[in-house]
């Protein structure tokens, strides 16, 4: 977080609201599974598998999907100059399609869909091949917020752990939103988080329009 500008915070910001609004939907839908968050995915898988039970291969298939999402929305950020808005297209469109799927009863099929535009979001903030902030997941973010305020404990930055913390902040707000609205409004529910989506592709738009012209200014 701290290597964005203020712009770029916003969007990531909004990014983990709707990465938590995703997930809460996700969870609900199948179950106990996770569209964002493949740790918890990878246990139920291996708990599934020493236990024979069935729910292995749900876990096996989010994770699948969580991943070509990645792969997905890595690649169409490498060959797109512009890199934020491509990708979040691509998770637009994911959303549309599990917002039909919910819709249409087909709970698997959206909480796969929804796998693959969380992993694609998160190539949203890529850099020569690394991530620089990951928005669907906290475990990092606990980390750096950790390894911050030990640093302003001992005369570092004072406020270094502030953007971590606001990050995890959004992704349980969005979180929170998205258990009320799939408790309220069952599949429809999603149609909220394909608006936040494209929003955040209309401002990522705005982001790439304007590091485009800083590399022509420079050239």
């Amino acid at each position: 977080m701290i290597q964005l500008d203020r712009r770029a915070r916003i969007l990531a910001l909004s990014l983990a609201v709707l990465a938590g609004y995703v997930d809460a939907i996700g969870f609900i839908q199948v179950g106990g599974f996770f569209v964002s968050f493949m740790s918890g995915n990878s246990t139920r898988l291996a708990v599934g598998v020493f236990d024979a039970a069935s729910g292995w291969i749900k876990a096996g298939s989010l994770i699948a999907s969580f991943l070509i999402g990645v792969i997905g929305g890595s690649l169409v950020g490498r060959l797109s100059p512009r890199r934020h808005s491509a990708v979040l297209a691509v998770v637009s469109l994911a959303l549309v399609f599990a917002a039909i799927g919910a819709q249409s009863g087909w709970a698997m099929t959206s909480a796969l869909a929804l796998a693959f535009a969380m992993g694609a979001e998160n190539a949203t903030f890529e850099r020569d091949g690394e991530v620089l902030v990951g928005l669907t997941y906290m475990t990092g973010t606990f980390v750096k917020a950790g390894q911050r305020i030990a640093g302003a404990l001992v005369g570092d930055d004072p406020k270094a752990w502030i953007p971590h913390a606001m990050l995890w902040l959004a992704l349980v707000s969005g979180a929170v939103a998205g258990a009320a609205m799939q408790t309220s409004f069952a599949g429809a529910a999603l149609w909220c988080g394909v608006g936040v989506s494209i929003a955040c592709c209309a401002g990522a738009f705005r982001l790439d329009i304007q590091a485009l012209n800083n590399v022509a200014s420079q050239a």
